[in-house]
């Protein structure tokens, strides 16, 4: 949706999550689909709850003041990659209010998109900022985020080879509502064990926080922990706090998550792969980035981005099944309004 609205192409897309037990939009897709709608005064047809058919005419890109309500967990920052790309190659600044789940499983954390994409779009060209009114968690949400993002004549190409040397690590482990501060130093604590043992002389900080209610719509935990290089890269682990799961598993979790992607030898997490597609496709010049195992969403990214924008991507296997080289020349697409 997000290529059709930048390149003014009409789209079909057919079978929605024609795979799944309840096949069809839900309400985050929907919100999702309207904010592109609005951004572009485009025509969309087909949004309906559970639809598996939707047709889209894009029209003109526009600025201004967008909202989007899921009015459940659903992610305020999937809502957030949605738009983005659209609200790039607007006029003027564009602010986006988004509520639902800050903080929601399947999803990346609000923490992530401000302490690891932000920095690294920042590499393209890209600027926005983010401003945390209210974290909101499974199963109301609740949460509230204002974007801010600037308009760009054009993003240009990264080149993101080489890890570097480890830095430093630091963290961030949380609850809200009800829950204990005791369980963020338990997550914390397991998180830096392993760490440590993994990575040892590497400085590691993990605050230690308790929500406040007015930062905070209902009860959750989780934790993120971000490594940083010589090089300028960010590598990821999170996880998220559920009942059937030990506080300690979850800290273990997140810095498992890390301790394999920082064995790849990439400069991009699992999690960042597909994240950064469409802005390598819309770029002017060639980038490149390692990475791990290629998961099924950066796979679906690249197909996608080829089909609609025509950008060339070449993935190179470095080490079988676990190191890759994504290499794009993207399409040089220019901001018609600067």
């Amino acid at each position: 949706m997000s290529l059709s609205a930048l390149l003014s192409q009409q789209i079909h897309i057919s079978n929605i999550r024609s795979g799944r037990s309840k096949p069809g939009l839900k309400a985050q897709h929907l919100v999702g689909l309207h904010l592109i709608r609005d951004i572009t005064c485009g025509q969309l047809i087909g949004d309906q709850f559970s639809s598996t058919d939707i047709k889209f005419m894009p029209k003109q890109l526009i600025s201004g003041h967008f909202f989007g309500d899921t009015k459940t967990a659903g992610s305020v920052t999937l809502l957030f990659q949605t738009s983005l790309p659209c609200l790039l190659y607007a006029s003027e600044t564009s602010y986006l209010c988004l509520k639902g789940g800050t903080n929601a499983e399947m999803a990346p954390q609000i923490d992530y998109t401000i302490n690891v994409l932000k920095p690294i779009l920042e590499r393209f060209g890209v600027s926005f900022d983010c401003d945390v009114i209210r974290r909101g968690y499974y199963p109301k949400g609740g949460g509230e985020v204002m974007f801010t993002v600037e308009p760009v004549s054009g993003l240009k190409a990264i080149q993101m080879t080489e890890l570097g040397q480890l830095t430093k690590i630091s963290g961030y482990s949380f609850v809200a509502g009800v829950l204990p501060i005791k369980m963020t130093h338990s997550m914390a604590d397991s998180a830096i064990n392993l760490l440590r043992e993994a990575f040892p002389g590497v400085p590691i900080d993990v605050k230690r926080v308790h929500e406040s209610r007015d930062k905070a719509f209902g009860n959750g935990s989780g934790i993120i922990l971000i490594a940083e290089s010589s090089t300028g890269c960010r590598v990821c682990g999170s996880a998220l706090g559920k009942q059937s799961i030990s506080t300690e598993a979850v800290g273990e979790s997140a810095a498992k998550d890390l301790i394999e992607d920082l064995s790849y030898g990439s400069t991009v997490d699992r999690y960042l792969q597909d994240q950064i597609i469409i802005f390598m496709a819309l770029s002017s010049g060639k980038s490149s980035i390692k990475t791990g195992p290629l998961t099924q969403h950066t796979l679906t990214a690249i197909h996608f981005a080829q089909l609609i924008s025509g950008a060339k991507f070449e993935v190179k296997t470095i080490v079988e099944s676990k190191q890759y080289m994504i290499e794009c020349e993207g399409i040089a697409l220019v901001n018609k309004f600067i």
